[in-house]
């Protein structure tokens, strides 16, 4: 599970959705889970992910994050000789992270 410890420092503050933006998008392959994202029956390629904060709450344990995620769908080719193709996918990620560890948790809201 992942520790956001800067964008828990960073929270209530105008910095904040820059630090969480940069903390998501250097996370290591695999750990959002961009499946539910896939349109087309591809893998997801999310070596060049790019984050946008779209709402940022709170209440006593979480802090929460609305986040919309650009990624890449790699889709095999349809027909001989087709080689696969990366196409854009996108979707919405609930990000929680909890106040006192800084622990991220993940859940996909669209599809």
């Amino acid at each position: 599970m992942p520790i956001f410890v800067s964008s828990l420092r960073h929270f209530g503050s105008d910095s904040f959705p820059a630090t969480l933006k940069r903390e998501l998008e250097t996370l290591g392959s695999g750990v959002l889970p961009l499946e539910r994202g896939t349109t087309q029956g591809g893998r997801v390629d999310d070596s060049n992910i790019s984050a946008t904060i779209i709402r940022v709450g709170e209440d006593d344990q979480f802090v929460r994050a609305l986040v919309g995620v650009f990624f890449n769908e790699i889709v095999g080719g349809c027909s001989c000789g087709d080689e696969p193709v990366a196409e854009n996918a996108y979707c919405e990620i609930q990000v929680l992270i909890d106040k006192q560890t800084g622990e991220a948790e993940f859940a996909v809201v669209s599809e």
